[in-house]
């Protein structure tokens, strides 16, 4: 299983449309077939390089098993398919890379994760973080690609 932002080049850098200088919309990605058993997916973005801890973005869940893209902007979407977690902004769905001012470039991580259920136990409001423990728990497989993103 591959995932990939078929929009940007692999650890590029993330255009402004997606973050918090721009639009904010959630970038197109696309992953190819997971392993058997496969019920859902889940899908985290996070800034390992955030000051003080990882600061999470989005975390996208409940994601049907035979999804096998998200389209740009399906983050930012209330009526999108799927759950979405309250990030670590404090507002449910996607937000995009936001680093402080002249704190160099901050690598984004976006993941994929496949689960044997179809819905996850993530209780009612999950957090970014509620919903990766959980998940993991019901992880098969999962895959990662990078981007960043700087502001000056």
């Amino acid at each position: 299983m591959l995932i990939s932002l078929p929009d940007l080049p692999p650890d590029g850098m993330i255009p402004r449309k997606f973050t918090c200088d721009g639009d904010d919309f959630s970038p197109a990605l696309a992953w190819t077939d997971p392993p058997a058993g496969t019920q859902s997916f889940v899908v985290i973005v996070d800034d390992p390089d955030a000051p003080g801890r990882t600061f999470a973005h989005w975390a996208a869940f409940d994601i049907g098993a035979s999804v096998r893209r998200l389209g740009e902007g399906a983050g930012n979407a209330t009526a999108a398919g799927f759950s979405q977690a309250n990030n670590d902004f404090g507002t449910v769905g996607y937000r995009g890379p936001c680093p402080p001012r002249g704190h160099g470039a901050h690598t984004y991580r976006f993941r994929l994760l496949a689960l044997d259920v179809a819905k996850l136990p993530a209780g009612r409001s999950p957090t970014v973080a509620q919903v990766e423990r959980n998940a993991t728990r019901h992880e098969l497989a999962s895959a990662m690609v990078t981007a960043r993103y700087r502001r000056d």
